[in-house]
């Protein structure tokens, strides 16, 4: 006899409809109704309503306006701005040129 207590299943990449359903607290039918007006993403296999969990995830961050922190934009030693040491600067001085 199963418990509905039971621990929660684990939450796989690729997940059924009910398995989605429960992984964002929102009934079946409801998920049934977003994936076929596209309101969420989903994909078909065969004629079963699929949903990746990153995607899943992706889509509430995009939806409830959280943003990633963009990447660092790295800097390439060409792309670098020349600096002038502190030696040139005090030999320019001193010499008056």
């Amino acid at each position: 006899m199963k418990s509905s207590l039971a621990q929660p299943a684990e939450v796989r990449e690729v997940m059924d409809i009910r398995q989605a359903a429960h992984y964002l607290g929102i009934s079946a039918d409801s998920l049934y109704r977003y994936a076929a007006t596209g309101f969420i993403p989903a994909f078909r296999l065969g004629n079963r309503w699929r949903f990746r969990k990153s995607r899943l995830d992706e889509w509430m961050d995009r939806s409830s306006g959280i943003e990633e922190a963009p990447a660092p934009k790295l800097v390439r030693g060409a792309q670098k701005k020349p600096v002038r040491s502190a030696r040139v600067i005090s030999r320019s001085v001193r010499t008056g040129s």
